[in-house]
């Protein structure tokens, strides 16, 4: 059966799920909130956290989040700034869900930081020296500027506005994500990641990431109006999936192999490809991340039909699934296993004898405060995004027709 999307509605759950579903998100966001709260008032004694290891499991679900939220407004950037008539009923809903994303993600940062009360502290005292400072500019301004964007295509009288506010969240979009890289590729203390591709890399970690979550967004809204996505716009996502996989793949190979080029950086990529943490690496990233998607995209088989050309939505959620795991992978691999290397304190000279974390390999196991508060964080944006549906005409109208 085919669905055609004329308009926009309050979202009409055609299944009984829709509670159930608020009710488990509602669960994990509350126990989230629980874990931040008995972290704050025990300590970081009780996370797998170290004087090496400073940045744990929260921050690879928070950085995820947000990268993940840039990524998300490819459907509305799709349809306003490049004309792909296609993605136009989806356009409210990728900007909601790139709004709620971000939020979640830095709910996360905020309460894994340890003093959330200081973040007026931050929010009034700038270090323009500092990459941290800017993001504060790059992720409100995201806010304001979606927004914006939203005004645009709920006001009929300034719907010849939305390509021109499309045109400005792309760009904050783009600005935003390399902002993120850099706050990695900016730290020369930490070997494994004084590198300025990390930039370019985590804007094709957004694509990929971005656009599986706003496929599975979009199946599950579908889903619960007892509707299904239509082929062309399975088959379009499935494309753009695809080449984001592959922008993905060159700025990965292209990472390693500068890192390889570099001497100092011959030990962290031992680290990361071989026995530490290459048990991660490989399956996690490449064959996860990388490997499934493009084998289940470039195979475009849908089971039910004798014609291979076309993309199965089932290839599509689960290629979407896979991008997602592996993008989470290629965090964890950024934020925690550049701490795990041993630490160049004094680059170029040898130290004799050293009671810091420079000697070998930093151990670190996230406890399940840890995991309670990441999820936590995905469960806030979800719930977040699911009561908006109910309030603001942001669904596709769905129009039904015989097969």
């Amino acid at each position: 059966m085919n669905t055609e999307y004329t308009g926009h509605q309050l979202l009409q759950p055609g299944r009984p799920g829709y509670v159930f579903l608020l009710l488990a998100l509602l669960a994990i966001t509350v126990f989230g909130g629980y874990c931040a709260y008995h972290m704050e008032h025990t300590g970081h004694v009780i996370t797998g956290m170290n004087n090496q290891i400073v940045w744990g499991l929260p921050h690879v679900f928070a950085i995820s989040l947000i990268v993940t939220a840039s990524g998300a407004l490819n459907g509305a950037t799709m349809a306003s700034v490049f004309g792909v008539s296609l993605y136009k009923p989806y356009t409210r809903l990728s900007v909601v869900l790139a709004m709620v994303l971000l939020a979640g993600g830095l709910a996360v940062l905020v309460l894994d930081l340890g003093r959330p009360d200081r973040l007026v502290i931050a929010l009034t005292t700038y270090n323009f020296r500092s990459i941290f400072s800017w993001n504060i500019y790059l992720y409100s301004g995201f806010m304001v500027v979606c927004l914006i964007y939203l005004w645009m295509m709920f006001e009929r009288r300034f719907n010849r506005f939305t390509t021109a506010a499309g045109i400005l969240a792309f760009a904050w979009r783009i600005v935003l994500t390399t902002g993120t890289g850099c706050i990695f590729g900016f730290l020369v203390g930490r070997s494994a990641l004084d590198s300025a591709i990390l930039a370019p890399l985590f804007i094709a970690l957004s694509f990929v990431t971005g656009t599986a979550a706003l496929a599975l967004v979009m199946a599950v809204v579908a889903y619960l109006q007892n509707a299904a996505l239509p082929g062309t716009v399975v088959e379009a996502l499935g494309k753009l999936l695809l080449w984001s996989v592959i922008a993905l793949v060159y700025f990965s190979i292209a990472h390693h192999l500068t890192n390889l080029y570099v001497a100092q950086h011959h030990a962290d990529e031992k680290l990361i490809l071989g026995k530490a943490l290459g048990w991660l690496f490989w399956p996690g990233h490449i064959g996860v991340g990388i490997a499934l998607p493009l084998l289940l995209l470039i195979l475009r088989r849908k089971l039910s039909s004798a014609d291979n050309r076309q993309l199965s939505p089932h290839h599509l959620l689960l290629a979407s699934l896979s991008a997602l795991l592996g993008g989470v992978v290629l965090v964890y691999l950024i934020v925690i296993g550049s701490q795990t290397a041993a630490q160049q304190l004094f680059p170029g000279k040898t130290v004799t004898a050293s009671s810091f974390g420079d000697a070998g390999i930093a151990p670190y196991s996230a406890t399940h405060w840890e995991w309670g508060l990441g999820f936590g964080g995905v469960g806030l944006s979800l719930l977040l995004l699911f009561l908006v549906l109910r309030i603001l005409p942001v669904t596709p109208q769905p129009v039904h027709q015989a097969p």
